[in-house]
């Protein structure tokens, strides 16, 4: 059996990226999870009086934001997992698992990142369908909530992207004969 192969990519570096791609992603869940607004609409009553009625939006509201935010979770429970197997690697100096660890490795990393890239993609094309309603400042702010949210989410695809890359430094060399 051969040896675990070996990468072209400092240790040190891999777990940084990791752990950026970490901190965006526990960012934007926490933003997400927690934006709410209350706005109020007109409710006429048929009366020679109108009412006001408050409604509260929450970011689960929205499929496209509870994608996001499923997005995040699952980026999230892999990144955490894939940073504990880094800190493994710089501390003892050997990575785990081999050559199929390093295929889990690298397709985990793929499909990590093409899950981020739409769960960003879609709060912004939903924030952006948002923004050409009229709205309240209460609205606004949730809306630039949630973009903030998607551009962490944004972040956290470019640098598992990069991981994703580095991952593939480490998959075994096979040649055909």
């Amino acid at each position: 059996m051969a040896p675990p192969p070996s990468t072209a990519v400092s240790p040190w570096v891999a777990l940084i990226i990791r752990l950026i791609t970490l901190i965006s992603l526990v960012i934007c869940l926490i933003i997400v999870s927690t934006n709410t607004a209350t706005t109020y609409t007109r409710y006429n009553t048929g009366t020679t009086y109108t009412r006001y009625v408050a409604i509260k939006i929450k970011s689960t509201n929205f499929y496209a934001y509870r994608y996001m935010l499923a997005s995040a979770a699952i980026g999230l429970a892999y990144t955490i997992l894939q940073t504990a197997f880094a800190i493994f690697h710089v501390t003892t100096g050997h990575r785990r698992g081999g050559d199929g660890f390093a295929l889990v490795e690298f397709f985990g990393d793929k499909a990590l990142s093409y899950g981020l890239a739409t769960g960003a993609a879609a709060c912004f094309g939903l924030s952006v369908d948002l923004n050409r309603i009229e709205r309240s400042d209460a609205e606004h702010n949730f809306l630039d909530k949630a973009n903030a949210a998607a551009g962490l989410l944004f972040i956290g695809f470019i640098f598992s992207v990069v991981s994703s890359v580095f991952s593939s430094f480490s998959l075994p060399k096979r040649v055909a004969n």
